[in-house]
């Protein structure tokens, strides 16, 4: 694991400044924390002569300081590991004849970071997972074996009651394919905005700009300057019934070394119902396109959209429509069954320009909390291919504990 100079002397000068008792009294007042995540994935993918096994176990080791005077340190170290044959293309491994689960080997310095906080701002620096909203462009990609994480400093200020207000710049991306991988680091000059409003009776509003500057070659294309804004809410319309919402748009163009000049747009819409542990909810996506350029979000926690089979995790040239629909039902209480979570998505997918037919997707979902230090889930991805990719399935088995 390795430490980045940055945050060796900016922990340092943190030290000197809180005084000689400081060293004592970060290591008295900390916490520290071991977690397992035990995942079988099986991919049947058209195309490939074999099946995909991949049998992987993280472990995750992290440290939190006390706070001495607003500061305070975090470091966290991981390591992935495959139980058993390597029957999967783990992007580093070479086994191309099978599909890809992108869980490689690896040991990685995940976190590591020097954080001040006072009543009105947050400052951090150093290497530090970031989930902005709903993570669709900022995000760690948790569900992968090894986070995406960012090199950097970030702001986070509450000027006003109900008013967030973030600042990050980033000069390193920490991509889930591990150093191994060419492109398993980016460098970048990224500025990250976001502002948020909760005071609204309505819902909340989020204000965003977000300026990818990507200095490696193979990566120029993925450079884009992105503003938006989104409105989502939920409310009790009765003791029994909640209505949910979400509306967003964003539009994107080209930034720095990105040899293409396009602007494109995004759209997300959807309605949300819960009631007796029952939640529905139908939206409407759109990836825009202009003239075979698409939208882009490489830095979003992607499996978290689009079907959880990934195959529109680089949005096609034509732009991408996705029209889901999901239903999901927790079981009341804790005994037993009490606390599992059922839920299944439809997903239809479509292009952008030209209206050609994509395909569809059907999602499947059980978890369970089995108690304060356990989870296990089973999870399940169905595509169907009409006009892009290949037909696939999927299904994960993880078993989870947290100490």
């Amino acid at each position: 694991m390795r430490k980045t100079p940055f945050l060796v002397a900016v922990s340092s000068v943190a030290l000197l400044s809180a005084g000689a008792a400081t060293a004592t009294d970060f290591i008295q007042d900390g916490d520290a924390g071991l977690e397992f995540r035990y995942r079988l994935e099986l991919v049947d993918q058209d195309g490939f002569s074999k099946n995909a096994t991949a049998s992987t176990l993280l472990t995750k080791l992290w440290y939190k300081t006390g706070e001495v005077n607003g500061f305070s340190a975090y470091v966290e170290g991981t390591h992935t590991a495959v139980i058993g044959k390597d029957l999967f293309n783990s992007t580093v491994n070479g086994n191309t004849t099978r599909p890809v689960v992108a869980d490689p080997e690896t040991t990685e310095f995940n976190q590591g970071y020097l954080q001040y906080k006072n009543d009105m701002v947050t400052l951090r620096a150093g290497r530090q997972g970031v989930n902005l909203g709903n993570q669709r462009f900022v995000g760690t990609v948790g569900f992968r074996q090894n986070d995406q994480t960012y090199d950097a400093v970030a702001m986070i200020a509450t000027p006003a009651k109900d008013l967030t207000a973030v600042y990050g710049y980033v000069w390193n991306v920490n991509r889930i394919f591990g150093e191994d991988h060419p492109l398993g680091d980016l460098d970048t000059n990224t500025h990250i905005f976001n502002l948020g409003y909760k005071g609204f009776g309505f819902g909340n509003i989020t204000a965003y700009g977000y300026l990818i500057d990507l200095n490696d070659a193979p990566v120029y294309g993925l450079s884009s300057a992105t503003f938006g804004v989104r409105l989502d809410g939920k409310k009790a319309v009765s003791e029994s019934l909640k209505l949910g919402y979400e509306l967003e748009y964003a539009t994107q163009s080209d930034y720095k070394d990105n040899a293409t000049d396009y602007s494109a747009d995004y759209w997300h819409l959807s309605a949300s119902a819960s009631t007796g542990g029952f939640t529905g909810q139908v939206g409407y996506e759109v990836l825009g396109s202009d003239d075979g350029v698409s939208f882009k979000t490489p830095l979003a926690t992607l499996h978290k959209f689009n079907g959880w089979a990934d195959k529109f995790l680089n949005t096609p040239g034509n732009g991408l429509e996705d029209m889901y629909a999901s239903v999901a039902y927790k079981v009341p209480g804790n005994e037993g069954l009490g606390g599992t979570l059922f839920k299944a998505v439809y997903h239809d997918f479509s292009s952008d320009i030209g209206g050609t037919s994509y395909g569809s997707e059907i999602d499947l979902l059980v978890s369970k909390k089995i108690n304060k230090y356990f989870t296990a889930s089973v999870k399940a991805a169905f595509y169907n291919a009409d006009g892009f990719a290949t037909d696939t399935n999927k299904i994960w088995f993880t078993v989870g504990a947290k100490f």
